[in-house]
């Protein structure tokens, strides 16, 4: 049993919890507005689910799972995740965000910047190009034909297989495409966002995606 913390259970988060407790796991939910709001959502999960703080939730992870507005990065707690592996679920979305010079620029990545925070956990991008509703939805077993396929990447070779192995387990086939540097051909506005993909059209998808520079030249 792995124990997953959450720091965010938005939609995204509250479907992972499902899809990890449906499995066996258990989930250490938090967000922004305190355990109490959590409760009808513990409740539906059942007694391998409990809400908490950030950093209670940090503190008590195997496996973090960081899946909040991206312009609350650094308010994700630091030294309760150091040495653990952390998945990101981070999108850049402006009109929410407001504008991030470092993304605006393409001088790094959404997952990067979480990384520079927190420099002793292994971020690993994931589960950021599928909606809630299809994460939901289309997970199948391994091995069935046409499986959707979901990417990921991370700096660290061993938190990559970690979380690469969590994504065969939720239901999906993983395609690790490389360090965390090469997020951006998954985020919003590429091919790989959104579509349901399998392992192969994946891989054509992220070889295929362009800088958000070189669309505007081109469009």
């Amino acid at each position: 049993m792995t124990t997953f913390g959450f720091i965010g259970s938005g939609n995204i988060g509250s479907t992972l919890a499902r899809l990890a407790v449906g499995r066996g796991h258990r989930v250490v939910l938090s967000n922004s507005r305190g355990p109490e709001t959590l409760a009808e959502l513990v409740a539906l999960l059942g007694p391998n689910a409990r809400a908490a703080t950030p950093e209670e939730a940090a503190r008590e992870a195997d496996v973090a799972v960081v899946t909040i507005p991206l312009r609350n990065y650094r308010q994700v707690p630091v030294e309760p995740l150091a040495g653990k592996t952390v998945i990101d679920t981070n999108n850049y979305y402006p009109q929410r965000d407001g504008q991030i010079e470092e993304l605006d620029t393409e001088r790094t990545t959404t997952s990067e910047l979480l990384q520079a925070h927190l420099p002793g956990s292994h971020v690993v991008k994931a589960f950021n190009h599928i909606t809630a509703e299809d994460l939901a939805a289309h997970h199948l077993p391994s091995g069935t034909p046409g499986r959707r396929a979901l990417a990921l990447v991370g700096d660290d070779a061993a938190a990559r297989r970690t979380v690469a192995a969590i994504v065969d387990e939720f239901g999906y086939d993983p395609v690790d495409a490389g360090p965390l540097s090469e997020g951006w051909r998954f985020q919003r506005d590429t091919p790989a966002y959104l579509p349901r993909l399998d392992r192969d059209a994946l891989r054509v998808a992220l070889a295929s995606a362009r800088r958000y520079a070189e669309q505007q030249t081109t469009s």
